[in-house]
């Protein structure tokens, strides 16, 4: 089934591509000039053109047979654009960690139920912490996790929470919602987020949020110790530097008011 249904699929897009690509080469455009660019019917052209303005990608003056791009794909793009300029900003600040801490430093952001990394720098000690690029994690049991959530409303936490396990990594990890939503407002009063061998034990990770110009948290950065080397008298200082960075990642993002 899959195989006989694949071709027409594949058809199916790329005659959308073709449709956005002519819609984007003028400001707007008839049905009947658009599908005898394309070589396309006018009915496939219309029904294309009324599902792409059911998703917000096309938009249509009343009535009129007049179709243009609407900003959707801008959004998009910029999405994209942000978080490419997101990884070099926060590598900056991340190597300045490092070559004061030599400990490694984590870039997450929030990738469904769960984080991913977007970036990281490793540990110059022989003893140090497992993780790749594009590796996912738990919400519940990372320091990043927990800073992605603290400023979301509980409904929200909820929500994203409802079809995932709370496995008991180690003995610290949490064992449901409520214990991880009491966790959070500790974490955002003072925006801040601990991992103290909750996801691996022997291992504490510390975090502290990324805002985008219009306040809300993208993306965290975290700095993970062996428990060996963790300082517990030095916890302050590691948390100033978080915050330190973070800060001026989010002032290249374009927001001025980050509360730590």
């Amino acid at each position: 089934m899959e195989k006989q249904t694949q071709p027409e699929s594949v058809s199916s897009v790329l005659k959308v591509f073709s449709i956005l690509q002519a819609l984007g080469e003028q400001k707007e455009i008839g049905v009947s000039e658009l599908s005898q660019r394309l070589m396309m019917s006018k009915a496939t052209t219309y029904r294309f053109l009324q599902t792409m303005k059911t998703l917000g990608y096309v938009s249509q003056e009343g009535e009129a047979d007049k179709y243009s791009l609407t900003l959707k794909l801008f959004e998009l793009g910029s999405k994209s654009l942000e978080y490419v300029d997101l990884v070099g900003l926060a590598n900056k600040e991340m190597q300045s960690i490092a070559d004061k801490t030599n400990e490694a430093l984590h870039l997450g952001a929030l990738d469904g139920d769960g984080i991913i990394y977007i970036h990281k720098i490793d540990s110059g000690y022989n003893l140090r912490m497992y993780s790749r690029i594009g590796r996912r994690n738990p919400l519940y049991s990372t320091a990043i996790g927990k800073v992605l959530l603290a400023e979301r409303d509980e409904s929200f936490v909820r929500n994203v929470l409802a079809d995932v396990e709370f496995v008991k990594h180690t003995e610290r990890t949490h064992s449901n919602v409520d214990e991880l939503l009491e966790e959070l407002t500790l974490v955002r009063e003072q925006h801040f987020a601990e991992d103290n061998e909750e996801q691996e034990p022997g291992l504490r990770c510390i975090a502290a949020p990324i805002y985008d110009r219009f306040g809300h948290i993208i993306a965290s950065i975290s700095m993970s110790f062996p428990t060996i080397r963790f300082e517990e008298a030095r916890k302050g200082e590691y948390v100033a530097m978080l915050h330190t960075a973070c800060r001026n990642v989010s002032e290249h993002l374009g927001y001025t008011e980050y509360p730590a």
